[in-house]
């Protein structure tokens, strides 16, 4: 099964209801640009981090035409988790291919928060932007980013309890 099928079949089974077009490949913002619907969802950007230690992974999702200051993050997070307790995450970097293929089961272009289906210890943490919280609908690759899923909020509010993982808002 392809990651497309599998993400589509996942949210299928768990009756998360999407739509999902399909694309010539675009790895980067502005490559997808060029392919994506103007069908009102805010598209979204994903990257995925490590901590210094290398012991706790995050994955991002925010609006794609924001740019995103890594030190600005750092601090944002770092007050957002000891606030709450947790540990600083320190100084963050991009995770490796090896990493990402290791808790997301994805390759370079193609992180989403559908990723999370293969985390199946929920071991990374999702930060999203405030501003998704409050779109009517949202798009994100299929783990693929020949493809473009489509899906309304409350949608992916239930896919992300049905993955598991944690999960929080923050300005960004």
């Amino acid at each position: 099964m392809t990651r497309e099928e599998t993400v589509l079949s996942f949210l299928t089974e768990h009756d998360i209801p999407y739509t999902c077009y399909n694309h010539p490949e675009g790895k980067t913002i502005e490559e997808a640009k060029r392919w994506w619907r103007d069908d009102g969802s805010v598209h979204c950007k994903n990257i995925f981090m490590r901590n210094h230690k290398g012991n706790r992974h995050y994955l991002i999702s925010f609006h794609c035409d924001k740019d995103l200051d890594i030190h600005d993050l750092e601090q944002r997070l770092k007050a957002r988790l000891t606030a709450q307790g947790l540990p600083s995450p320190g100084k963050l970097s991009f995770a490796s291919p090896e990493r990402m293929m290791r808790y997301l089961g994805l390759e370079p272009g193609s992180v989403s928060p559908f990723g999370l289906i293969n985390d199946t210890e929920n071991h990374v943490h999702l930060f999203l932007d405030d501003c998704l919280q409050h779109a009517e609908t949202l798009s994100f690759h299929p783990n693929d980013c020949r493809g473009t899923v489509v899906i309304d909020n409350a949608a992916f509010m239930k896919y992300l309890s049905v993955v598991g993982n944690t999960y929080e808002f923050m300005d960004m």
